[in-house]
């Protein structure tokens, strides 16, 4: 099985990783491609940098001709603007604070001197459309990239913002990204995504996260590092801070992270086949500011040894709750982020039949989902347990069936594959578009992915 592992050591970023990924091998003219076919005006510029001494890609994204600014630069810059033109900067600034409702130029760390120009600021805001998160997941959706590369980028987008949305107080499709900062965003998220695919991995695995430390400042104020975006995508990641006073990880780079990685910890045993390094914006003395990518094979008795994790088990028992509500509780569960959620029938006291409903979650999920429960049921006590369970490695891989792409989702052990499975949702979704039976859609699905592994 092979794996790929991320060291953290100087946090991440969208631009890090992209850097990586290239480092690694992914071809360059595949992310070029990548970015013309999002059309959001964009272009990547790839080179060689070094930095404390290592040689590694650095990645940048230009929009419309200007090079993207990480957000110390760019407000900055304002600072400089409103001491040259304080009346004119002041609007700028106060339309800025308006609208800049999700991390505008933050997805890059602080660039030595850039050498993009500098926008003139009330043009350069006005001149640009705000993006909500349903135009961008339209942009990544008529993209002319593999459906589980559009699936694993509009997941990261999504992370990123309900992050935002929890930090503002609203609901995330209410989020808008200045249109700059959500172009570099989508570039870094997707090609993150299409390059990440293209690796060939079945398992990424990250290191802990350094966060850096110090101040940011925002477009609504000055925040400690990590930014509140970046801390609430990281809930249960286990971060630590180098003392490095600079924003370290990113929110892009926090949602990467988060999505594409399976698992955090510490150097997996493998057999190493490369490793690759993504710069960062700045070289810090004796600090080497670079994202490391490490790829090989894992070793067999690790291939064989089933996944283990601690999970938080819910239970409560409904003797008086409306079958209907029962059914909608189980939906809003799992949108929370539970594992898995059912229900067994029981016999309660008094001979009265019953239900007992079982909740799976992350040990980090549990108080959230225990609320819920009591909110939506009769239930007047949630029993709560620590449980360790054992699984088996997972990856998804797309299949094209007459009607369009599903995802498999594949199960396996000491690197044999030991069961598979096409993706419900994107079956159910295909039966319906195509009025077919869904039985024959994911019969379909599971042949062509049986013919296609035999012939590998």
């Amino acid at each position: 099985m092979r794996i790929a592992y991320l060291e953290c050591f100087s946090g991440i970023s969208g631009d890090m990783f992209l850097g990586a990924l290239v480092d690694a091998g992914v071809p360059p003219q595949l992310l070029h491609e990548t970015v013309a076919a999002l059309g959001v005006g964009a272009k990547l510029e790839i080179s060689k940098v070094v930095r404390s001494g290592i040689s590694a890609t650095k990645v940048d994204v230009w929009i419309d001709g200007e090079r993207d600014m990480p957000r110390e630069d760019y407000w900055a810059k304002q600072d400089v603007a409103r001491a040259l033109s304080p009346a004119k900067a002041d609007h700028n600034h106060k339309h800025v604070h308006d609208h800049e409702h999700s991390h505008g130029h933050s997805h890059h760390e602080n660039t030595e001197q850039s050498r993009a120009k500098a926008p003139a600021p009330h043009e350069h805001e006005h001149a640009h459309p705000h993006r909500g998160l349903t135009e961008i997941r339209q942009i990544i959706s008529a993209a002319a990239i593999s459906e589980s590369a559009k699936n694993t980028a509009i997941h990261i987008f999504e992370a990123l913002g309900a992050a935002e949305a929890k930090i503002h107080s609203v609901p995330p499709e209410s989020i808008q990204f200045h249109e700059v900062g959500a172009a570099d965003a989508i570039v870094d998220i997707v090609c993150a995504a299409v390059g990440a695919e293209t690796l060939g991995v079945d398992e990424i695995v990250c290191s802990r996260l350094n966060v850096g430390g110090g101040t940011v400042k925002c477009a609504h104020g000055t925040f400690p590092v990590p930014a509140p975006a970046t801390v609430e995508l990281l809930k249960g990641v286990p971060v630590y801070s180098s003392g490095i006073e600079a924003e370290l990880v990113t929110p892009t780079g926090a949602a990467i992270a988060r999505t594409l990685a399976t698992r955090f910890g510490e150097f997996p045993e493998m057999k190493i086949e490369k490793s690759a390094y993504g710069a960062g914006s700045r070289d810090f003395p004796g600090h080497p500011n670079v994202l490391r990518l490490v790829i090989g094979e894992a070793l067999p008795v690790l291939a064989g040894k089933t996944k283990s994790e601690t999970v938080s088990v819910l239970e409560a028992n409904l003797d008086d709750l409306n079958p209907q509500v029962f059914g909608y509780v189980m939906d809003r569960l799992l949108e929370e982020g539970a594992l898995d959620v059912f229900g067994m029938p029981v016999q309660m006291k008094k001979n009265r039949p019953g239900t007992l409903l079982t909740v799976l979650s992350k040990p980090e999920d549990a108080e959230k989902l225990a609320q819920l429960i009591f909110s939506e049921t009769t239930t007047l006590g949630v029993r709560r347990r620590e449980e360790s369970r054992q699984r088996l490695a997972r990856r998804w891989e797309s299949v094209r069936t007459e009607w369009g792409e599903v995802r498999i989702k594949i199960a396996s052990m000491n690197g044999t594959v030991t069961n598979y499975a096409p993706e419900y949702e994107d079956c159910r979704r295909i039966a319906a578009e195509h009025h077919v039976p869904l039985k024959m859609v994911m019969q379909e699905a599971s042949r062509v992915y049986a013919g296609r592994s035999e012939k590998h």
